[in-house]
């Protein structure tokens, strides 16, 4: 298999097959992601691609999941994307799920036939960065689209029957606008109802614009009980509906993990522990992304 520079795939896709189709990220300016930023954006030649199908159909037969690598396979034009779905469903046909990041601008410049289509090839899973409803700090990071934006894009994902995974960021509004960034962040998520929510901590990488504004004082990152609050603040203001919550990423303090409504009051009470500090934290060497 070809990969070029380092792979990153969320934790729930460790056991799968990785096909790197594209390198780098098609958005690429969220002013706190240092993950692609020497990475330039580009799709890899179909013959690659090929290529690395032929190994997996000699050498991955005990994979039944597929992850499309690297920043957002939906960058790929429509007929290219539905040729490598079929591909993969020929070549593979043991695969059982083939999943994606997803960009909330790449969902949007698709049309609802198209990502019915997707979903008929086998494309049943996207993760989306909302990382923030808060508008204003929507605007600082980059992210190129607003709360009303991110609600449409995943609302058109449910709507196509793919399974959504939407991922926030605690502590990415800075101190001044913590508790603002928790509120509109649980609005938004009730807005969407995704099927899974995961919730990690920030971590500031060198070199990142967001890093560079810490450095000047420009930015402060929340001390660990305010970044217990925020996530304490998205439980109790999200509108009850059924999904699965987990804040067990290796960025956080401790992990959490559980599916609402059911399990929301046990996870309010670990929180409290935590604030109370009666809870173990992980020491911050130990914390990743």
């Amino acid at each position: 298999m070809d990969y070029q520079g380092d792979i990153i795939r969320p934790p729930s896709e460790a056991f799968s097959l990785i096909l790197q189709i594209t390198t780098g990220c098609s958005h690429n300016r969220c002013t706190f992601c240092g993950a692609y930023r020497d990475k330039p954006f580009q799709i890899k030649p179909w013959q690659q691609i090929e290529s690395d199908l032929d190994f997996a159909a000699t050498w991955c037969q005990r994979h039944t999941t597929l992850f499309l690598a690297d920043g957002d396979a939906l960058a790929l034009p429509h007929a290219q994307l539905i040729a490598l779905l079929a591909h993969i469903r020929c070549k593979l046909p043991w695969i059982r799920r083939v999943s994606s990041y997803a960009s909330c601008q790449n969902i949007l410049v698709k049309t609802d036939a198209e990502l019915n289509e997707y979903k008929q090839l086998g494309l049943s899973r996207l993760y989306m960065g909302l990382e923030t409803g808060h508008d204003p700090t929507l605007r600082i990071i980059a992210k190129g689209v607003d709360s009303a934006r991110m609600i449409e894009a995943g609302q058109r994902v449910r709507d196509a029957a793919i399974f959504l995974s939407v991922t926030c960021l605690l502590g990415i509004a800075g101190t001044e606008n913590s508790h603002a960034h928790a509120r509109a962040t649980a609005q938004v998520l009730s807005r969407m109802q995704p099927h899974q929510i995961a919730v990690l901590t920030l971590m500031l990488i060198p070199d990142t614009p967001l890093y560079r504004l810490m450095r000047t004082g420009r930015f402060v990152l929340p001390a660990p009980v305010q970044l217990f609050q925020e996530l304490r603040c998205i439980l109790v203001q999200m509108e009850p509906f059924r999904t699965q919550f987990h804040a067990n990423h290796a960025s956080n303090y401790f992990s959490l993990s559980g599916r609402l409504p059911k399990d929301r009051e046990s996870m309010l009470a670990t929180i409290d522990q935590a604030l109370a500090g009666f809870l173990p934290l992980k020491p911050e060497l130990q914390r990743a992304l």
